[in-house]
């Protein structure tokens, strides 16, 4: 009988594939993620919709928590928007910002760095913003609960 194979799962090298060709934006506004995305999109002219599909669940201390990602696709281009929501029911999805309201997942043909100053100033520009900022891979420690 031949020996048994077992699978395992490298969670480093799917989140580094998940992260290539992208990058995040942490955002404090203490909103309904809803109201937020309708306000992006009457601002910007997007089309952000909630995927269903994309929804994280996460256990924690016998419970589920379900976390919310709203999705535009950019017509004609290979760029792709999700709006994720960091809090839920008192848990965090990436607990080590416990201070960001939302994360801002931008993947595909990124923006220039023009682009991207001239989104996050847009995005600054709504009532009730309080921070825009990028953040960098490293210092995430949870990558993983954003890979849908």
């Amino acid at each position: 009988m031949a020996g048994s194979l077992k699978l395992k799962i490298d969670n480093e090298a799917l989140a580094e594939e998940f992260f290539e060709d992208s990058l995040l934006l942490g955002i404090v506004m203490p909103v309904k993620d809803y109201q937020f995305s309708w306000q992006l999109n009457q601002l910007l002219g997007f089309n952000f919709r909630v995927n269903n599909d994309f929804e994280i669940e996460l256990k924690k201390k016998q419970r589920k928590y379900f976390f919310s990602i709203y999705e535009y696709a950019v017509p004609s281009i290979t760029l792709t928007h999700y709006l994720y929501n960091n809090q839920f029911d008192g848990e965090y999805l990436l607990p080590e910002f416990k201070h960001l309201d939302f994360l801002w997942l931008i993947k595909g043909d990124l923006p220039n760095a023009e682009e991207l100053k001239e989104l996050m100033q847009a995005i600054r520009s709504l009532p009730g913003v309080q921070l825009v900022t990028e953040m960098t891979n490293e210092k995430i420690k949870n990558k993983q609960h954003l890979i849908f």
